[in-house]
């Protein structure tokens, strides 16, 4: 097409455009034409009218505005009080489902310990059943010991009525033998010819001289503070030793009542003392566990013997060499010290504390009194238990041998003072006396020289003196105003020596 045509086109659309969009402009504006040609008045009425229906129609509106207000009020608070009511449960909600979650952890954790008591107990249960089929087999064993036991006691009770028959015949032959001797009065003789014995030992020679009755004091000495616990006489001499609760060991003339030395060392109170045969050494047992020697001549420590793991109450040294020593302490203990080297060679555990002990004539015995009441004779070498007798009823206090060995004399807190023959341990004399009580579980009792003589002390603050011939009391000497808790006999025969709580130390002749 040429450009004329094309022209001519776009003319015809734009005036066919120009028709339809007047025609919408005439239908648009149509109403208005109509109004505005009706009469004005007319026209005036209707919109007063209309004017009228729009106020009452806008007083209603206004109305039904203020009450949809209120109900909007109240909608809104309500609205807002429920709001507040679902927050307050939802946050109860939250705390229900937090104690849900704690009490669902809870619950597995019980149900892991429930499966774990579980376990255990089915555990203990087999167990229990175990220990019951034990329990069966060790009853039936126990039946059959006791059987066995019971057998063994017949026989055990057999042999020793037939040991105990063998025992009479042998005290009838003895006693026999001993009335022969008395009636020849050689013993008699004897001391009517010489003034002096002497008995030999492997040491050699011991002197001793009849002892007396004493029955006078001779020396009151304020030896030590607190009590003195414990005294002896050197061998062959009149010098006394004494040892106290303040720690100290003092050496006395007896002839003049004065102090002639002082150990000093030990750290604890001294409840036994020992010296050797030779008067070289003496030791003292003490409440420091441990014991201490001491060189005579020098005043100095020797040996300091430890190992026992209690106060140690008593000591002996050997009768034959001055080498061994023997302690007792409240560790249940007896033990048993060489001397020269300054320790312990055998040890003796006995579930008995002992209180006393001392060793035989042959140094191969040792004599133990203990806490239950029992005397015990133990093999030095072997520690074995050889024999043993129920001595007293409570607790022996104190244990002395007679010079010649044969007789141990025992001192016990019933009050009462046994004479044993030391072959049969049976007892051979009874010694008491009204008013004698044993003063501590660590009372020593002693004989005299001439092993006629038993001195005792007592709480009262007496001193008895016994015949051992007579069983009587031949002196009662009352000096003491506290519990006498240790006697010693000079090996000279005089003088006797006493002590007691307070600390004071008399002498008798």
């Amino acid at each position: 097409m040429s450009q004329d045509e094309v022209a001519v086109d776009a003319i015809k659309h734009a005036l066919k455009a120009l028709r339809k969009r007047h025609l919408l402009e005439e239908g648009a504006h149509a109403p208005a034409i109509v109004a505005l040609s009706k009469p004005f008045i007319y026209q005036g009425s209707e919109w007063k009218d209309k004017a009228e229906n729009l106020e009452v129609e806008l007083q209603q509106c206004y109305r039904a505005q203020a009450r949809l207000s209120e109900q909007l009020v109240v909608e809104v608070a309500e609205c807002r009080a429920s709001k507040a009511l679902v927050q307050e449960k939802e946050a109860i909600i939250n705390d229900i489902q937090n104690e849900l979650t704690k009490t669902r952890d809870e619950c597995l954790q019980l149900k892991v310990i429930v499966e774990e008591k579980t376990k255990a107990l089915e555990l203990v249960m087999s167990e229990n059943q175990e220990l019951k089929a034990q329990l069966q087999e060790m009853t039936v064993k126990a039946k059959n010991i006791e059987a066995e036991n019971k057998m063994l006691i017949d026989r055990w009770m057999l042999q020793k009525m037939q040991e105990a028959e063998h025992l009479n015949e042998a005290n009838a032959l003895y006693q026999d033998i001993k009335d022969q001797l008395k009636a020849s009065g050689i013993a008699q003789l004897a001391r009517q010819q010489v003034d002096g014995v002497v008995r030999q030992s492997e040491e050699g020679a011991q002197y001793y001289g009849e002892s007396t009755v004493p029955n006078t004091c001779k020396h009151r000495i304020h030896a030590h503070e607190g009590g003195c616990a414990a005294i002896l006489f050197e061998y062959n001499s009149g010098n006394l030793i004494s040892g106290g609760h303040d720690r100290t060991v003092k050496m006395w003339d007896t002839n003049t009542g004065s102090l002639t030395r002082t150990l000093y060392g030990c750290v604890g109170s001294v409840l036994d003392l020992a010296i050797t045969h030779d008067n070289r050494s003496i030791i003292a047992a003490s409440s420091s566990n441990n014991l201490c020697v001491w060189d005579v001549n020098s005043g100095r420590i020797r040996h300091t013997l430890t190992g026992h793991m209690d106060k140690v109450c008593s000591v002996d040294v050997s009768k034959i060499s001055s080498r061994h020593v023997a302690s007792a302490a409240y560790d249940r203990t007896i033990k048993v010290w060489d001397l020269q080297k300054g320790y312990c060679i055998n040890t003796i555990i006995f579930h008995s504390n002992c209180n006393a002990l001392c060793f035989s004539t042959d140094g191969q015995t040792i004599c133990s009194g203990h806490v239950d009441g029992n005397l015990r004779l133990w093999d030095i070498q072997t520690g074995k238990l050889l024999s043993e007798v129920a001595a007293h009823s409570l607790a022996i206090t104190s244990i002395s041998l007679s010079r010649n060995g044969s007789v141990v004399l025992t001192s016990g807190r019933d009050n009462l003072h046994n004479l044993f023959d030391m072959r049969s341990l049976e007892v051979c004399g009874t010694l008491r006396a009204n008013g004698n009580r044993v003063a501590s579980n660590w009372s020593r009792s002693c004989i005299s020289a001439d092993d006629n003589y038993v001195a005792a002390g007592s709480t009262d603050g007496s001193v008895h003196i016994w015949s051992i011939l007579t069983a009587e009391i031949v002196s009662t000497l009352k000096e003491h105003t506290a519990s006498v808790l240790s006697c010693s006999w000079s090996g000279l025969g005089k003088p006797l020596a006493s002590s007691d709580k307070s600390g004071i130390v008399y002498t008798w002749t």
